[in-house]
């Protein structure tokens, strides 16, 4: 089936109401944040999905499906949108329901690793955590996202996971690793400690995140045991640690051609540090500004760009 052009994707976003369809239009005339604008002339913002994993909760150890409040506050103070949790439910989720009605894409972080069995590495050592239900949600959702081009953020395991869903393969511990430092979370219980800057990233000259930095080198916190081993085709790379691993990445195209929307990745968090960290906050105002554009497109009116 043929991805839906742009004026099919605005006529998917019309809402059922009863029998009668309510159709939203782009609202061009607020400066704080562009958005949609339903009949009754109630702003609608844009709805975020983003990615929950599969952890147990309370006395029983009761499933649940939860993401941090960190992308939830982001969402709400940078993209200006509205947080919509994706359950990590695998077999069952729609991707395609989902698809039609989110704005943009959010991939958390997580304690678990993408399985091995979807870039045919080795079996992860014991005691790994694994979630495969969210692997099973959010790999096809990947690939549908880029497709769409529906904007999508990857961040730490969401971004081992965009690398994994268009064919690239992940090492799973770098600390064993000859020649690589240790990109582990420090087990320390000072929040500073763990969240702070723990090594410096050298940015692709003129690339996109070179671009909002403004400069050649960032510092980063480091939170992680798995990383890129070999660089899906159609990404390019937009920062290296100084040991060489892959720190941020950009999809460009997909075996069907040119990617048409905004799809990037970061290995760090940039979610901890936005209210004090510029680079932090631009990667969410950059995502922000491709969900604009994504619903400007889709409802085929101009685009108003953002207050600063």
């Amino acid at each position: 089936m043929e991805a839906p052009t742009r004026a099919a994707e605005a006529r998917l976003r019309a809402r059922h109401v009863g029998h009668h369809v309510e159709t939203l239009h782009f609202f061009t005339t607020i400066a704080d944040y562009p958005g949609l604008v339903m009949r009754s002339g109630r702003i609608v913002k844009p709805l975020i999905g983003i990615s929950c994993c599969t952890k147990q909760f309370g006395v029983f150890g009761m499933p649940n499906h939860a993401a941090s409040n960190t992308y939830v506050r982001a969402t709400d103070e940078i993209v200006h949108g509205v947080p919509v949790l994706l359950p990590a439910n695998g077999p069952t989720c729609d991707h395609e329901t989902l698809l039609e009605r989110l704005d943009g894409i959010i991939l958390t972080g997580s304690r678990s690793n993408v399985h091995p069995s979807y870039y045919d590495g080795p079996p992860h050592a014991e005691g790994t955590w694994e979630d495969l239900n969210r692997d099973l949600t959010t790999l096809p959702l990947i690939r549908a996202a880029v497709v769409r081009g529906v904007p999508l953020l990857a961040i730490c395991r969401g971004f081992q996971e965009l690398n994994v869903a268009m064919g690239g393969s992940l090492h799973q511990r770098l600390q064993d690793l000859p020649d690589r430092i240790d990109h582990s979370s420090p087990m320390q219980a000072s929040v500073k400690v763990r969240q702070g800057k723990a090594h410096s990233m050298r940015l692709t000259p003129g690339g996109w995140l070179h671009d909002l930095a403004g400069r050649a080198e960032i510092g980063v916190n480091s939170l992680h045991n798995q990383g890129v081993d070999r660089l899906a085709p159609g990404l390019v790379i937009e920062g290296v640690a100084p040991d060489g691993t892959i720190e941020a990445v950009r999809v460009v195209s997909t075996p069907t051609g040119p990617v048409k929307g905004f799809a990037a990745g970061v290995q760090w968090h940039p979610e901890f540090d936005w209210m004090t960290d510029s680079v932090s906050r631009r990667i969410f105002e950059s995502f922000a500004e491709a969900v604009r554009a994504y619903i400007g497109a889709a409802q085929g009116a101009p685009l108003l760009a953002a207050a600063d």
